[in-house]
C-alpha cells in the first residue's frame, strides 16, 4: 500500500497528479481493489496451482443464498466451484445464527458492524466507519496515520481526518436536535472542512 514500487506509465493519471515517484498502490477503490487480488486471490491461486498438478480441486465458496447475484460473476461460474450455502438455502442471517449457536460471537463485532472483514477498508459505508471511529479509537488513529502516508485520499469524498470532522459535527447536531442531512448541514460541514484544511 505504501512502499511497493509500482510500474506506472508516464501517462498514468497517478503520475500526472502525484508525480512519477509515487510509491505503493494507495488505498483500494471501487475500480481498483488491488488488495483482494494481491492479498487473497493470488496467494490462493498459487497454493491451488500446485494441488491441481496432482488433483482435481473443488473449491467451496461461501456465497449465501441471499447473495445469488454474485453467482452471475464470471469467476463464480467455474464448474469446480461449489456453493453449499446457496444449495442449502442459507442466508447471511442464517449463517450468523448458526455460528452464534455454536459459540462464535466475534466479541460482539456483529453488534456494531454489518460485516466484519478489513477494518481499514475505504469501501465501507459511512455507518461502518462511524462505528470504527466511535468504538475503536486506536484503530481510527492508525487509519489517520496510514491516510497521511499514501498518495491517495482514503475515500473519493473524504480523507480520514475529514471523516472525523464530519462525525464530530454529526454528533454535535444530533445533541442539539438538528438534522444531519440537508442543505444547511452540508453547507456548515463544508465550511468546517475548509477551516480544518
Amino acid at each position: 500500500m505504501f512502499d511497493a514500487p509500482v510500474r506506472r506509465g508516464k501517462d498514468s493519471p497517478i503520475v500526472r497528479r502525484y508525480g512519477a515517484g509515487s510509491l505503493g498502490y494507495g488505498w483500494p477503490g471501487p475500480r481498483q481493489r488491488w488488495c483482494t487480488t494481491r492479498l487473497k486471490d493470488m496467494p490462493r491461486e498459487k497454493f491451488l496451482r500446485e494441488l491441481r498438478k496432482q488433483y482435481r480441486v473443488k473449491e467451496y465458496i461461501g456465497i449465501a443464498a441471499d447473495e445469488q447475484y454474485r453467482l452471475e460473476r464470471e469467476r463464480n461460474k467455474n464448474p469446480d466451484h461449489v456453493h453449499p450455502l446457496v444449495d442449502w438455502n442459507m442466508t447471511e442471517e442464517d449463517c450468523l445464527r448458526y455460528c452464534y449457536g455454536h459459540g462464535y460471537d466475534w466479541n460482539g463485532l456483529y453488534g456494531q458492524f454489518k460485516r466484519v472483514s478489513c477494518w481499514c477498508c475505504p469501501l465501507q459505508s459511512l455507518q461502518e466507519l462511524r462505528q470504527l471511529y466511535k468504538n475503536h479509537p486506536a484503530l481510527w488513529q492508525t487509519l489517520k496515520e496510514w491516510d497521511k502516508r499514501t498518495w491517495r485520499k482514503f475515500r473519493a469524498d473524504y480523507s480520514a481526518e475529514e471523516l472525523e470532522v464530519r462525525f464530530d459535527f454529526e454528533e454535535e447536531c444530533l445533541n442539539a436536535g438538528k438534522p444531519i442531512k440537508g442543505k444547511a448541514f452540508f453547507s456548515e460541514l463544508k465550511r468546517r472542512l475548509e477551516v480544518e484544511a
